[in-house]
């Protein structure tokens, strides 16, 4: 990856994160590793544990960022899930998956869309 992809994810990230709290969500861990996974973002709200995948883009010309979570990587998420949790050692009844496309427009102009329970990993 590219200095310059790795910035925008970051940013983008940045953003997500921001996003999340001023909706009340604890952001608990960014970028937490388990399981050979990279998590981006753990955060809690009211009793549930959300794991978060951030997507971000400068341009939907391969698509919205949100596309490139697919089966593949959402299986690979709930596999980093679980070794979280086990890690955690701490027990929570609900868990979610999330997902947040995050755009750089051209014109500087950032379009984050939330997508709470984008998937259910227990397929």
């Amino acid at each position: 990856m590219t200095r310059t992809r790795s910035a925008l994810g970051a940013l983008g990230e940045a953003r997500a994160a921001a996003h999340l709290e001023r909706r009340g969500y604890h952001i608990l861990a960014r970028n937490a590793r388990a399981g050979g996974v990279e998590i981006d973002l753990v955060a809690e709200r009211a009793g549930t544990l959300i794991f978060v995948e951030v997507k971000t883009r400068r341009s939907r010309a391969h698509g919205p960022p949100e596309a490139a979570v697919d089966a593949r990587k959402q299986a690979r998420l709930a596999r980093g899930a679980a070794a979280w949790l086990h890690a955690a050692g701490r027990h929570y009844r609900r868990v979610r998956f999330d997902v947040i496309g995050c755009q750089l427009d051209a014109d500087g102009q950032w379009r984050l869309v939330h997508w709470p329970s984008a998937f259910d990993a227990s397929r």
